[in-house]
């Protein structure tokens, strides 16, 4: 009977995920889930892990009942095995897993899959994801949700066709400054350590101009710690052999000295963009390096950003108030933004993660124009290996009892 109960459900990102989870707890208007109605249920998500953290800082305790450490103090994969443990303890008759896999490295990702499969037979799995990829296999109640009709729809097996980005020459840079040389960055032999416990150790990369690579490694192996050397933000940098854009970390240079070498995105960017700023003055922001438009663009700046969205195809959007379009436009909108100025690197950090395939598609199909249309480097984050991108290099963190090291992967 129980078996019967679970469901697998794929989202668009089209719907209202938090209204619709909000329709599950009251197990009223979805027919399909209406059994749920008066039944106790938790949330596993990413932002209830986040909550969970922050009454653990305003409490200054450890939340958990399950573990003496605080959750804050555990890797991303470990982080989502203790939270699992204490939502097991509460004894709920269902949890809602939200998209469970997001920002796991493929060990994590198979041994909280072992878990949920195992938890499955005796608490009901409602699972709520945006790639088909990510779907479990343990029940035969799957369903597709398109809108915010939250009707139920069988899963589309079509393969996602291609997407609306133009196959066409990029916008140029309006600076025309002197040339970069190469390398852009060079870290020789850097190690960094926190509190004697040592993060990376001995790593040695360059990265040159057009060169297309993908970092990975498992959860907690240094990623952020190495992204924070290359944007400048980390003091460990200092007294290595460190080089950012031609020169020596600690030789004077400024924070900003380094960032203006660099488009950044991340996912946290999404955030920042809350206030009712059109598509249009959202991108031409990216000239000021300004969280929305403050000063008055020049006609010139407003042409780049005409041609860069006819490139997107979203030139008819262009009037529109960017936190109103879907989320893939938004983060193919901000990946415009980060690259407007042409800049020697730029670091796309988990760009599709809580992305449906189509608008993965659509970010990809943004990803692969710049690595073939620019001489921009570009340096993907991310633990998924998409099908449809082929960095030119791989360099892989590899975690040991002295700090990660690394490897270059062709």
């Amino acid at each position: 009977m129980l078996y019967n109960s679970h469901w697998e459900l794929l989202l668009s990102n089209q719907v209202d995920k938090k209204s619709f989870i909000d329709e599950i707890v009251k197990g009223e208007s979805i027919a399909e889930l209406y059994f749920l109605k008066n039944l106790k249920g938790l949330l596993f998500s990413d932002l209830a892990i986040e909550k969970f953290i922050k009454r653990e800082y305003q409490y200054d305790s450890i939340a958990s009942t399950t573990s003496a450490r605080k959750l804050c103090t555990f890797s991303s994969g470990e982080r989502k095995k203790e939270f699992l443990k204490h939502c097991i303890a509460q004894k709920p008759d269902f949890i809602i897993f939200d998209n469970p896999l997001d920002h796991l490295d493929q060990l994590s990702r198979k041994n909280l899959e072992e878990a949920i499969t195992k938890l499955a037979q005796h608490t009901i799995i409602i699972q709520i994801v945006n790639r088909k990829s990510d779907l479990f296999s343990f029940t035969s109640n799957k369903a597709q949700l398109i809108d915010n009709s939250f009707t139920f729809h069988p899963i589309d097996s079509s393969e996602i066709k291609e997407s609306s980005i133009s196959k066409t020459l990029l916008p140029e840079s309006l600076d025309v400054g002197e040339p970069m040389s190469n390398p852009l960055v060079k870290l020789n032999h850097v190690s960094v350590s926190y509190e004697d416990r040592k993060i990376i150790n001995s790593i040695s990369w360059e990265i040159n101009k057009g060169d297309f690579w993908q970092l990975i490694g498992p959860n907690g192996s240094g990623k952020s710690t190495i992204l924070s050397l290359i944007n400048g933000d980390n003091a460990k940098g200092y007294g290595q052999d460190l080089h950012l854009f031609g020169t020596k970390k600690g030789s004077g240079e400024s924070v900003w000295d380094i960032k203006k070498n660099i488009g950044y995105f991340s996912t946290a960017m999404m955030d920042l963009f809350q206030k009712n700023h059109t598509l249009e003055q959202m991108i031409l922001s990216g000239f000021f390096d300004s969280i929305g438009l403050y000063i008055e663009p020049t006609t010139h700046q407003k042409i780049v950003v005409s041609q860069w969205l006819e490139v997107i195809k979203m030139s008819h959007l262009k009037n529109k108030i960017f936190t109103q379009l879907s989320i893939g436009q938004q983060r193919v909108a901000l990946i415009v933004r980060a690259v407007l100025k042409h800049p020697p690197l730029v670091i796309l950090d988990e760009p599709v993660e809580g992305l449906d395939d189509s608008n993965t598609a659509l970010v990809t199909q943004l990803i692969n124009l710049l690595v073939k249309e620019s001489s921009m480097a570009i340096l993907y984050v991310s633990h998924r290996i998409e099908p449809n991108l082929i960095p030119k290099f791989i360099f892989e963190l590899i975690p040991n009892e002295n700090g990660s090291i690394g490897q270059i992967k062709n």
